[in-house]
């Protein structure tokens, strides 16, 4: 879709991030923290890159409706298929600079590891000024790149990631940080080397997978939130 920016995971390997999805986090740290701050029960939900939309029944199970933009018409098809039985649910083709969502209309805003990674993501940050309803919460989540196991070897695979520029930048808009501490759990060695291979080029996840044992990973993220 024109203004896509192309994810190198899900867009190519939807079957290998299903398993990302599902050992993200298994104690549920994220959405208790965005709870914490603002529940989405009887609110109207956006999830930006909703992907194949595996959040949107988490929030579908409290809110009054969810709404779930993704810009990969595949991966749009599937979210679709996920949540066909849902009639709060409705899953949108459409870009984070240019949402197919009404002005004023959004309580709570989700965007987990999707077009919104610091500088050059202004025109989509207009876009949530325009849809958040006064009070309304946007959320979000990217990796803590300064800390845990993880993040050197993201830094390592983004050498151009600047943690403090981009803590700077989200600063000047308003938005705040909690770093979470949460994680991958696997239920086989294969899923874990198998996700780690579509998140790094072959050298970085050959030397990862060689200096990882288990099945569970430490993994550290920024909650990045702002009231509206």
């Amino acid at each position: 879709m024109r203004g896509a920016i192309p994810s190198p995971n899900i867009w190519k390997h939807p079957d290998v991030y299903e398993l990302e999805n599902r050992a993200v986090d298994p104690d549920g740290v994220i959405p208790a923290a965005m709870r914490r701050m603002r529940d989405w029960a009887g609110e109207p939900v956006l999830d930006i890159g909703c992907g194949t939309g595996f959040h949107l029944p988490m929030f579908a199970a409290t809110a009054a409706s969810v709404i779930g933009v993704e810009p990969h018409r595949g991966n749009a098809r599937q979210a679709a298929r996920r949540v066909a039985g849902l009639s709060t649910v409705d899953v949108r083709v459409g870009v984070a600079q240019a949402l197919p969502v009404a002005d004023r209309s959004i309580a709570v805003a989700h965007a987990r590891w999707s077009y919104f990674f610091g500088p050059g993501c202004e025109p989509g940050l207009r876009e949530l000024e325009r849809v958040m309803r006064r009070g309304g919460v946007a959320f979000i989540i990217d990796n803590d790149a300064t800390r845990s196991f993880f993040g050197p070897w993201f830094r390592r695979q983004v050498p151009s990631y600047d943690p403090i520029e981009v803590e700077r930048f989200w600063g000047r808009h308003g938005f705040s940080r909690q770093s979470l501490d949460m994680g991958w759990r696997f239920e086989s060695r294969a899923d874990l080397e198998a996700v780690v291979r579509i998140e790094f080029s072959p050298a970085l996840a050959d030397e990862f997978c060689a200096a990882h044992q288990g099945l569970e990973v430490d993994y550290a993220v920024n909650l990045w939130s702002r009231s509206y």
